[in-house]
């Protein structure tokens, strides 16, 4: 079969396994030695937890990344997840507290909570990827082993995918992007604007780049890479200073001759906009940018540079001169094999209402400001 065909078919099993978790549904997840089921933990209900105890004759576990586990005092024993014991007390409602922060401050003594004695493997490790991809937050509820999982699979009409593929699904995602189509979109800053969608042959992921002018392929050409952001670039949000750095390149990119800026669908440095609005919460609790991502369960960052790299290749662009204050996007790019020639610096004044954000963005995520 063709590879091309291959990863396809695997990206759509993982999307299809992220919307039944959205949903509320469970997955079964394969790996190297063991099949189990996998439910989020903010979904979770007594009734989903039952079911749970019962596919397996081992007790179902809650799994939550380290930076989860370090807020609730948990020390995974090894890795990046926690496998933690359901104690009698610990309903739906205790679990989902364990994923969801946003009371933290009110119950300050949670627990105490048990580290569960075995270690985890590779499908824990995927099943909390796949809360990430769904957008939800990344706490799972995990079933023993499951006997007999194909034939469980097919008699409870549930999924069943190897956790390999929910742990390649980002980088095959981007991988797979082709261009879609364009169109001549004047802006109110740059009327010779060109939009290209970008999509890959599954239907999943779409990104956009927006070509300021016709830059040359033989020099370096001025790029921006804009994660979206719908209370930034839409609402004219105070929080960050996503809308001006949006306006601002694309206005820099005119008065320079032209440019391309790059428009990827990594809402909240990629948690997605609920989880983006959690942070906020939790920044109105006092909270920075940084830690209240990581009280989610989350990495400080979640973005990954491939999709980029892709579309930069697919229009016959490898070297840039990279319109941006965060380091990371240079390496990021670099390691992705695109030269980046030149960071050019890129920062607007703050406000009263993103002064603590920018100031963050600078001492904690070493951005250039």
């Amino acid at each position: 079969m063709d590879n091309n065909v291959v990863i396809n078919q695997k990206l759509i099993s993982v999307e299809r396994a992220a919307a039944d978790l959205r949903r509320g549904g469970s997955v079964l997840v394969a790996g190297d030695d063991q099949v189990i089921l996998v439910t989020s933990a903010e979904l979770i209900t007594d009734e989903k937890l039952e079911k749970l105890s019962r596919v397996s004759k081992e007790e179902p576990l809650v799994g939550l990344t380290y930076n989860r586990a370090n807020v609730l005092k948990i020390s995974p024993r090894s890795g990046d997840v926690a496998l933690v014991k359901i104690k009698d007390y610990m309903d739906s409602g205790v679990i989902s507290s364990m994923a969801d922060p946003a009371d933290d401050l009110l119950r300050p003594m949670q627990g105490p909570f048990q580290v569960a004695p075995k270690a985890p493997s590779d499908v824990h490790s995927a099943g909390i990827r796949l809360c990430k991809i769904a957008k939800l937050l990344p706490a799972a509820v995990f079933s023993g082993p499951v006997k007999d999982a194909k034939k469980w699979a097919i008699e409870n009409n549930t999924l069943c995918i190897n956790a390999a593929d929910i742990t390649d699904y980002a980088l095959n995602d981007a991988l797979a992007l082709n261009i879609i189509t364009s169109a001549k979109v004047p802006l109110e800053d740059a009327e010779n604007a060109t939009m290209v969608a970008f999509r890959p042959s599954d239907g999943g992921t779409e990104h956009f780049a927006i070509i300021i002018g016709d830059p040359p392929r033989d020099k370096p050409v001025l790029t921006r890479i804009h994660s979206e952001c719908f209370t930034g670039d839409l609402l004219g949000s105070l929080k960050c200073d996503c809308g001006e750095q949006l306006r601002g390149a694309i206005k820099y990119m005119t008065e320079k001759g032209g440019g391309i800026l790059l428009y990827l669908a990594q809402e909240g440095r990629g948690i997605g906009l609920i989880n983006k609005l959690r942070a906020y919460h939790l920044q109105d609790q006092g909270f920075d940018t940084v830690d209240a991502n990581e009280r989610l369960g989350f990495l400080s960052d979640e973005r990954i540079f491939e999709p980029a790299a892709q579309m930069l290749k697919k229009m016959g662009y490898n070297n840039v001169n990279l319109l941006t204050n965060n380091p990371d996007k240079v390496r990021g790019l670099e390691d992705c094999d695109i030269t980046v020639s030149k960071r050019i610096s890129h920062k607007f004044p703050s406000n009263t209402h993103n002064d603590f954000y920018l100031r963050t963005k600078q001492k904690r995520s070493g951005h250039l400001l």
